[in-house]
């Protein structure tokens, strides 16, 4: 919808109604010298519609997407291949401009499709239960840690080196309001991930643990062995999956001995979208379902006994007392968790797996393919369908250099962990069924030629 300007009556009617002599006079509790003086300069006071749509068009043009050239990205988010379907059937009338279904009576195909939502979500996850889906990956996360607070009365979370240090930005940042004591470790170049040390961190005061899986540098920890050091201290496992496809082919963190899962679904249904919106998943045992943020739809029998669908549970300040809430951030994201929840029937479990071991086999070539650049070594010892390069120089002018060659080759862990040392030469590198061998021959090449100094 567009909002069109008052005429000028209708702005001095409400000027002074206000008792406001002028629109200026709305201002003056903003410092002088915080105002514009007059035009911004450099930009053009006014132009035609057509005028700047060509314009930002131009502007656009100087971007290099996603789909017009070689693509390793990943860290979190990832290109995969999204069926048609799936954006014709998110875009009926009847999901596209439904909301949150605050009466469940009258939105019974929304219910019914969050229903199935939270099945496949804690089949995925190998989890009792799964809410109806939450606002991102990082805040899920942050949710986890306030949940494991709350069942074990405990002060402290302990973070582990391998968790995307966006989601530790949040949690900290969330942590300085709730007082709560977040521990992080530190993030290694090695080809383990930081098991060892994670499980010597833990102690009496420990309300929980946060591993992701695989970490943020493509390594898979082992849960098993995490989950028990963490039990025996009578604190909670929370894992952290933001590429829920490897989930086809690795094992599900709830049969692993975690307590929450939580996660980011854009992988399955939602694309890029520069960077949102996205999909937080959230599973847990069912003995902490009271304790869970969100939403929970239910299934049950009307007065006829026909089936039908209800917000069994639904715990945030919106529907219950403030005090009585666990959140006041756990937006239900419905379009998302529709588009999510479409994608994965399509695929099917047999069609997950599949998807998975393609996804391992294209990164197992990309992988083979960059090891054999001089200089160039691989990190890890086992990964999905990412994992982390070793250059011989800094990662940040190779990732530069690559895409002024057109290739996005991946993301240097230098940027992902400005504050951190010795990670500067970590190139984090995704593979997808989206890679190309010709992708992957392009990306060698033009490594290579940047290692040794050839002219893009």
């Amino acid at each position: 919808m567009r909002y069109l300007p008052l005429t000028p009556a209708d702005r001095a009617e409400m000027l002074e109604r206000i008792g406001a002599a002028s629109i200026d006079d709305l201002f003056v509790d903003v410092p002088e010298a915080a105002r514009l003086a007059g035009p911004i300069a450099g930009l053009p006071l006014h132009a035609s519609e057509m005028a700047v749509e060509r314009h930002m068009t131009e502007l656009a043009g100087k971007n290099l997407s996603a789909g017009s050239a070689p693509f390793f990205l990943g860290a979190g988010a990832y290109r995969h291949h999204v069926p048609a379907s799936v954006d014709h059937l998110i875009q009926r009338g009847e999901f596209l401009t439904a909301y949150t279904p605050y009466q469940p009576e009258i939105a019974q195909g929304t219910l019914q499709v969050l229903f199935e939502f939270q099945t496949q979500v804690a089949r995925l996850f190998g989890t009792d239960i799964a809410n109806a889906s939450m606002y991102d990956g990082s805040t899920a996360c942050w949710e986890a840690i306030l949940m494991a607070a709350r069942v074990t009365r405990k002060p402290r979370a302990v973070l582990s080196g391998g968790l995307h240090p966006h989601y530790g930005e949040v949690v900290r940042t969330m942590a300085r309001f709730t007082k709560d004591d977040i521990v992080s470790l530190g993030t290694e170049l090695t080809a383990e991930a930081d098991d060892t040390a994670l499980i010597a961190t833990i102690d009496e005061q420990t309300s929980c643990v946060v591993v992701q899986y695989p970490d943020v540098l493509g390594r898979i920890p082992d849960l098993a062995t995490i989950a028990e050091a963490a039990h025996a201290k009578g604190a909670l496992l929370v894992v952290v999956v933001t590429e829920p496809v490897a989930l086809g082919l690795i094992e599900a963190p709830g049969l692993l001995g975690a307590d929450i899962v939580v996660g980011e679904g854009q992988s399955l249904g939602v694309g890029l979208q520069f960077g949102g919106p996205y999909l937080g998943l959230f599973g847990c045992r069912e003995k902490f379902v009271r304790q869970m943020p969100g939403r929970l739809c239910g299934q049950t029998v009307d007065a006829d006994g026909k089936r039908g669908f209800v917000l069994t549970l639904s715990t945030r300040e919106q529907h219950i007392r403030r005090e009585k809430a666990t959140s006041n951030i756990c937006t239900n994201s419905g379009l998302c968790a529709l588009a999510f929840s479409i994608h994965l029937t399509l695929l099917g479990g047999e069609g997950l797996a599949k998807l998975a071991l393609i996804n391992h086999a294209r990164a197992q070539a990309a992988f083979d393919r960059l090891t054999r650049v001089p200089g160039v070594s691989l990190l890890n010892n086992a990964y999905f369908n990412e994992a982390t390069l070793i250059l011989p120089r800094d990662a940040r002018d190779v990732v530069r250099g690559l895409a002024d060659r057109r290739v996005l080759g991946g993301i240097s862990l230098g940027r992902l962990f400005p504050a951190a040392d010795g990670l500067h030469n970590g190139l984090l590198v995704t593979a997808t069924e989206m890679t190309t061998d010709e992708d992957i021959e392009i990306f060698a090449t033009e490594l290579g030629n940047l290692l040794v100094g050839v002219p893009a």
